[in-house]
């Protein structure tokens, strides 16, 4: 919403919102000149308000949505303010079950490193998404090291395969609720398409033919419609059925039209086409997942005209973006303390799906490998929805068998129902963790895992906080009281 919000404004138009709380995205669209409030218990909207855009979030009986229908106004979801957004720009768009923000983000970073000055909105921050990541080639800090999850390109794409077409937009395509059914992509990737949102869609068979949908979107190859589709683990077969645009699959197998080869010792990946090398680069974030995330990037790129060796200079600079897979840094432990000295390695991550659980930590244990020092891999993990945590519950169970010890905390509780609420508890998963072997326990509030942290961490320990919701806390206010510590003349031993 932050970034539809800039785009509009950006393009001439009059933007007010509200929110239900303060936060960094609403001070920076404050600082931006955006007129942000926060009262949503009364039907207050602006006088001269032409447009009502709202979030998956806001619910039908919201005071300031029921007095815009009240009014005659026009009201749209996000989703379909985008996607009418697309209808005049050169869209690409980003679908799958994991991997959008990262895939989004890379794609960006690399079009506005190659020259064709995309407009991105993505779902997570950035620090290179403004300027690329080739721009400071030392990494250091520098005027675009801001953090955001939106860039403003050009109005036509200025160089290459698509020189004069309107301007590149990019944008995750999220299938919660059928979002991406209301954009309008002219190239698309397709990652992984898996059973998720089984409170809107019921079935996995129905999230595939949702995904089917969303490719029937796509212009016909000779209008220049593109879809980039996993090779494997995407049903592509029921989801490119019938479609008329050009179609190319992405994998690890040699069967793919485009093939990924990993080198885990040398950290660095290559893409070939027709038995043709296309680029190779250095790995910047662990996991094979994320090699495949910028593998497809690199071909989207190539196909909205960027240089394929760019591209790979950008990924190989790529740093990240904000929760996902985030190094956050090295906590120091008192060196005269019964826990003996050294320092915790801490990761924030955003994964909510038991895929994307098993791909992080298996991916995080390979790239750090904690027992080389001693140490461990230990996991708080807040699971995000009732309703996902009951239909996967076994999958949760089996995605941590990396972890050595895993600390759960409260569901997230956002959309579910108070019947659905009463459900299932942290607790049932829990049980499923250590009838599996896994060390596990669920503790609450978010201050009593923090003590147990404080008990339990030892130095070579690797401490990796996952979740959707405001679990990310932890991981925080973690890493600063090692900070109070060392202030308080703490020995801070080297990592």
């Amino acid at each position: 919403m932050s970034g539809l919000a800039r785009m509009l404004k950006a393009r001439g138009a009059k933007v007010q919102g509200s929110d239900s709380t303060p936060s960094e995205t609403t001070d920076a669209l404050t600082a931006e000149g955006l007129d942000v409030s926060f009262d949503q218990s009364r039907q207050w909207l602006p006088g001269e308000t032409d447009l009502v855009i709202h979030s998956a979030a806001i619910k039908p009986d919201h005071p300031q949505l029921l007095e815009s229908l009240r009014l005659g106004l026009e009201t749209m979801t996000y989703a379909e303010a985008l996607g009418r957004c697309m209808a005049a720009q050169t869209a690409i768009c980003v679908a799958g079950t994991h991997g959008k923000s990262t895939t989004t983000a890379m794609l960006g970073i690399a079009l506005t490193d190659a020259g064709l000055d995309p407009t991105v909105i993505v779902g997570a921050t950035s620090c290179q998404l403004t300027h690329g990541a080739i721009a400071d080639p030392r990494g250091g800090p520098d005027d675009h090291s801001t953090p955001t999850g939106f860039r403003l390109g050009a109005a036509a794409i200025p160089r290459g395969l698509l020189s004069g077409k309107p301007g590149l937009l990019l944008a995750e395509s999220c299938e919660f609720n059928r979002s991406f059914h209301n954009h309008r992509p002219t190239l698309a990737s397709i990652s992984s398409v898996e059973a998720d949102h089984l409170d809107i869609y019921g079935t996995l068979d129905a999230v595939v033919e949702a995904f089917h949908q969303f490719a029937r979107l796509i212009p016909a190859a000779e209008e220049g419609g593109r879809l980039l589709i996993a090779h494997e683990g995407a049903h592509r077969r029921e989801v490119t059925a019938g479609i008329t645009c050009q179609v190319s699959t992405i994998g690890f197998s040699p069967a793919a039209d485009y093939v990924v080869h990993v080198d885990t010792d040398r950290r660095t990946a290559t893409i070939t086409h027709d038995h043709r090398e296309l680029a190779t680069w250095t790995l910047a974030l662990p996991g094979v997942h994320n090699a495949m995330n910028a593998a497809t990037a690199l071909v989207l790129a190539t196909w909205a005209g960027a240089e394929p060796g760019v591209v790979a200079r950008s990924l190989s600079r790529f740093k990240g973006i904000d929760r996902r897979t985030q190094i956050l840094g090295d906590r120091p432990l008192h060196a005269g303390g019964e826990r003996g000295g050294g320092v915790v390695r801490v990761y924030d991550d955003y994964g909510h799906h038991p895929t994307e659980i098993d791909c992080t930590l298996r991916a995080l244990r390979e790239f750090e490998r904690p027992e080389q020092r001693g140490g461990r891999l230990i996991c708080v993990f807040q699971p995000h929805q009732h309703s996902r945590t009951r239909h996967l519950l076994d999958e949760f169970a089996q995605s941590f068998s990396q972890a050595d010890i895993v600390i759960v905390p409260q569901i997230y509780f956002v959309r579910d129902s108070e019947e659905e609420k009463a459900r299932i508890t942290s607790n049932d998963l829990v049980d499923r963790l250590r009838a599996r072997g896994v060390r596990a326990m669920h503790l609450h509030p978010f201050e009593a895992i923090l003590e147990q942290l404080d008990n339990l961490c030892r130095g070579g320990d690797l401490l990796v906080v996952m979740g959707a919701g405001p679990v990310y806390k932890i991981a925080h206010a973690y890493m600063k009281a090692g900070t109070h510590a060392t202030a308080r003349g703490a020995t801070t031993p080297t990592a």
